[in-house]
């Protein structure tokens, strides 16, 4: 998979802004790039269908038919809503080569996406996302 480069976000707030809109945790992770522990977030086990959106600006990013079982303490999924509801950079924090996946839309921080691991799914990614990025919005 390609990074996108260049790309430019829709939704622009300064830092003062994004913190009166997100809690300290969802700050943390969304706007500094930051891991929630595993097995804490509220969508890792969860099964319910519809709409994942960024919740920091509300753009669609999965729906829940692309989630599946990775076992690695975050919710996984094998594809995004559509090619354009991310952006993917190279990340080489922590001492390791990583890419990671930002909403297109505030360019914030999901998580990260992993190729070649062996899943059974047609894609043969992952892309291991911090519940606290999300909003689940269930389908009617």
């Amino acid at each position: 998979m390609e990074p996108v480069v260049g790309a430019t976000p829709r939704v622009v707030k300064s830092e003062q802004e994004w913190r009166a809109h997100l809690s300290a945790k969802e700050f943390a992770v969304l706007r500094q790039a930051g891991t929630e522990p595993a097995w804490t977030g509220e969508y890792t086990d969860t099964k319910t269908v519809g709409v994942y959106r960024c919740r920091a600006c509300g753009a669609e990013l999965f729906r829940s038919d692309t989630k599946f079982e990775s076992h690695c303490g975050w919710p996984s999924f094998f594809s995004p809503l559509a090619g354009e509801s991310i952006v993917l950079r190279e990340d080489r924090a922590h001492g390791m080569v990583r890419t990671e996946v930002l909403c297109a839309s505030c360019h914030s921080h999901l998580g990260h996406v992993f190729e070649g691991e062996g899943y059974p799914t047609p894609t043969d990614q992952r892309f291991c996302i911090n519940s606290v990025s999300l909003t689940l919005v269930p389908d009617a």
